[in-house]
C-alpha cells in the first residue's frame, strides 16, 4: 500500500456511471438529429424547433436519470455530452440553443440543489486542446463553452467538471505536450478552470499527463484501465501521491476511472462490467491516502455494471457500506 502523510483511517468510496441507464426504459439523453435530416426540412425555423424539442427531451431524461440515481443512493454521474444535437454546427451559428432549454435546465438545477451529487462531463474525442490546427482548437473551445453554459444552466459551478484527454501525439509526444502548454495560454480562465486531464490508453501515460497537470494546475483523473493498456513500464503506485496532490486546490474529491478489458485480444475495449478483483487491487493500494475518492465506472452496461459491482463487493472484509452504493474502506 502507498505510504501517506495524511494517515486517513477510513476512505469513503462513491461509485458513479456514465450518461445513460440500461435499467430505465426510453430515457436516452443522447437522442439526435443529423445535419442531413435537418436540411431536409424546408422550413428552417421548424427544423430548429425540432432540434430544440430533441434537446428538451434529452434534458428531461437527464432528470429521470438523476431521480433513478437518488433512488439508488448514486451520488456521482456523468452527463452525456450529446444533449444538444448540432449545437456547434457551422450552419447553425445563429442558434441560441440555451434559451429554449432554460426551463428544463432549471428543473435539473432545482433537483440537484435538493439532492446534492457530483455531476460532470467527458466531451467527445474531437475536443483537442493541443492541436496545431486553429480551427480544431476553435471548435474545441466552442464545445467547452457549450458545456459551461449547460453547467451554469443547472446551477453547477463549472470548475473541474470536464475531463479531457491530452490530445494527439503527432509523432513527437514531447512537442505535443509543449503545444498543449502553448495553446493553454490562449484559453480563457473560465474554460481552463473547467478542465481535468486523464491518462489515455494509446498515447499519453500517467507521468506525461502529470507533467501537464503539475505545470498548469490541472487536476488529474487516473484511469486504471488506460494505465494497464499504456504505461511504458511505469508504476502508477509510485506516482499516486503526485496525482492526489493535483487535487489540492479543488473543492472536489479525487476522481478516477475504473473499467475492465473486454478480453486479452481487445484489451483497450471496455467490458460490459467491472472485474471486482481488479477494483479491489486498486482500492488496497490507495486506502488511507485520501479521505474520499469518486470512482467513475466506464462499462458498457452502465448502471447495471455499477449494481453488479456492488453485489460482487458485498460481504467483503474491510468494506463498510454507508448505503446501497457508497462504502468505507476501513
Amino acid at each position: 500500500m502507498i505510504s501517506t502523510k495524511a494517515g486517513v483511517e477510513d476512505m469513503i468510496v462513491k461509485l458513479g456511471y456514465v450518461a445513460m441507464s440500461v435499467e430505465l426504459q426510453q430515457a436516452s439523453p443522447s437522442q439526435t438529429m443529423t445535419f442531413a435530416q435537418f436540411s431536409k426540412i424546408k422550413d428552417r425555423e421548424a427544423a430548429i424547433r425540432k432540434l430544440e424539442r430533441i434537446a428538451q427531451s434529452n434534458i428531461e431524461n437527464c432528470l429521470r436519470l438523476l431521480k433513478h440515481n437518488v433512488g439508488n443512493d448514486i451520488q456521482f454521474f456523468r452527463f452525456s455530452s450529446r444533449l444538444i444535437p448540432l449545437a456547434n454546427h457551422e450552419e447553425l451559428q445563429d442558434w441560441n440553443y440555451i434559451k429554449p432549454l432554460r426551463e428544463p435546465l432549471g428543473k435539473l438545477a432545482e433537483f440537484i440543489k435538493d439532492h446534492p451529487m457530483r455531476v460532470d462531463f467527458h466531451p467527445d474525442h474531437f475536443v483537442v486542446l493541443n492541436s496545431l490546427d486553429k480551427d480544431i482548437l476553435k471548435n474545441s473551445l466552442k464545445t467547452l463553452a457549450m458545456h459551461e453554459a449547460l453547467l451554469e444552466g443547472m446551477g453547477i459551478n463549472p470548475e473541474h467538471r470536464c475531463v479531457l484527454h491530452v490530445g494527439g501525439g503527432y509523432d513527437d509526444k514531447e512537442k505535443a505536450l509543449e503545444q498543449f502548454i502553448h495553446n493553454w495560454g490562449f484559453i480563457k480562465p473560465n474554460i481552463q478552470k473547467m478542465i481535468m486531464l486523464e491518462n489515455d490508453d494509446t498515447t499519453f501515460t500517467v507521468k506525461e499527463a502529470l507533467y501537464l497537470c503539475e505545470k498548469l494546475g490541472i487536476p488529474m483523473v487516473f484511469d486504471y484501465h488506460h494505465h494497464l493498456a499504456n504505461h511504458e513500464e511505469e508504476d502508477w503506485v509510485s506516482d499516486w501521491e503526485r496525482v492526489v496532490a493535483t487535487w489540492s486546490h479543488s473543492s472536489l474529491p479525487v476522481k478516477m476511472h475504473i473499467s475492465s478489458p473486454r478480453s486479452e485480444k481487445e484489451f483497450r475495449a471496455h467490458a460490459d462490467k467491472v472485474d471486482p478483483e481488479m477494483f479491489i487491487r486498486f482500492l488496497n493500494e490507495v486506502k488511507g491516502t485520501v479521505p474520499e475518492i469518486h470512482c467513475m465506472i466506464e462499462a458498457k452496461q452502465k448502471d447495471a455494471a455499477l449494481f453488479q459491482l456492488v453485489a460482487d463487493l458485498k460481504g467483503r472484509s474491510g468494506l463498510k457500506w454507508l448505503d446501497r452504493t457508497n462504502f468505507l474502506v476501513e
